[in-house]
């Protein structure tokens, strides 16, 4: 599961007894837990092809979050990365939205999902034409929400830049109780990418500076870019795929340095690897800022160049960085301290 939805879970494990509405939900997708509130869904669960071309109906998304009806409920409490913030609330019910970002697409990253690289130039310009309606709207609706919590402080910022709202802050759980480190040391050193594969990620970045600095690099995670990325790739590059958790911790476990070449809004990749007690070498901006703890947890990079990366991954392989330090720094994210924060910030609401 993405950040979003391990966020989700916690609040469902607090909430059992909350009703949960999704647009779209694609059954075995989500943990037991989340599955167990049987989500309502919206008109767009009916249409051809859901399952996998959901992101296709985008431009239908606003009509169908404002089609929910919410009137017997006390607090809406929403988990939005594109439309749940604008539901139509009825009357004095209270709405706190816990925004995961504004939309990247529709405001400031366009061209690494829809620009002419990528769709070429008419699909492109018919893409501006949509996100320019979805921006125009998602400002429009940003009031729909009584207070706004963020996942970082990055976010808050592209709350009040977008939306003109400030913005709580509480930071997503990470389960530091199955992310532990184990007594074994690595083998050969290696670095880890744990990521979707598509263009904002920058694993492209990662590939380079691995091959400037002779470091075998393991990635895991599929997408749109896997082809190319495979293409460009040395022998000492593994794509794994997906993988389940138990073989992603083994991952971190396992590896030297764990890389966030991408800026993020938050990341919970790194906090898992520093989990483990490995350290991270990460992109100096958003959520990064936040999480690593330069030359304690891991490594920062101001320049996102591959050498700059490649020196950095030098330094914090030969680093003798103290692994029971890392993971007390991570142990501050814990799925508990999460449900508690958010626990009292829903009943403040009420």
């Amino acid at each position: 599961m993405r950040g979003g939805e391990k966020a989700l879970e916690v609040l469902c494990e607090r909430f059992p007894d909350a009703e949960l509405f999704t647009l779209v939900h694609v059954p075995g997708s989500v943990s037991p837990t989340i599955e167990r509130l049987a989500p309502h869904t919206s008109f767009v669960q009916r249409l051809p092809f859901v399952k996998t071309l959901y992101r296709h109906y985008l431009p239908l998304f606003p009509t169908a979050i404002e089609q929910f009806n919410f009137d017997r409920f006390d607090l809406v409490f929403s988990v939005s990365h594109c439309c749940a913030k604008s539901i139509v609330r009825p009357g004095a019910v209270p709405h706190v939205c816990y925004c995961l970002t504004p939309m990247r697409y529709a405001w400031d990253q366009f061209d690494a999902y829809f620009g002419a690289a990528r769709l070429g130039r008419p699909a492109s310009a018919v893409m501006r034409r949509v996100m320019a309606r979805l921006a125009r709207w998602d400002r429009d609706t940003a009031d729909r929400a009584d207070r706004y919590v963020a996942i970082s402080h990055y976010v808050a910022g592209r709350i009040a830049r977008y939306y003109n709202r400030e913005a709580t802050v509480v930071y997503p759980p990470v389960d530091t109780d199955f992310f532990q480190p184990d007594a074994a040391s690595p083998g050969v050193p290696f670095a880890l990418v744990v990521s979707a594969l598509v263009p904002y990620k920058r694993v492209d970045l990662a590939l380079d500076a691995c091959r400037i600095a002779r470091v075998p690099l393991t990635i895991v995670g599929e997408g749109p870019e896997r082809a190319r990325l495979e293409a460009s790739a040395g022998a000492d590059v593994r794509f794994l795929g997906r993988r389940s958790n138990e073989e992603i911790r083994e991952q971190y476990r396992a590896a030297a340095v764990t890389l966030l070449p991408g800026e993020e809004d938050f990341g919970i990749v790194p906090l898992e690897a520093q989990a483990c007690g490995r350290p991270v070498v990460a992109l100096a901006r958003g959520g990064a800022l936040e999480t690593v703890v330069p030359n304690t947890t891991g490594v920062l990079v101001d320049g996102a160049t591959p050498e700059a990366f490649a020196d950095a991954i030098d330094r914090a392989i030969t680093a003798r960085f103290d692994r029971s330090v890392i993971r007390q720094h991570a142990e501050r994210f814990s799925r508990k301290r999460f449900g508690d924060e958010m626990e009292a910030l829903i009943r403040d609401g009420q």
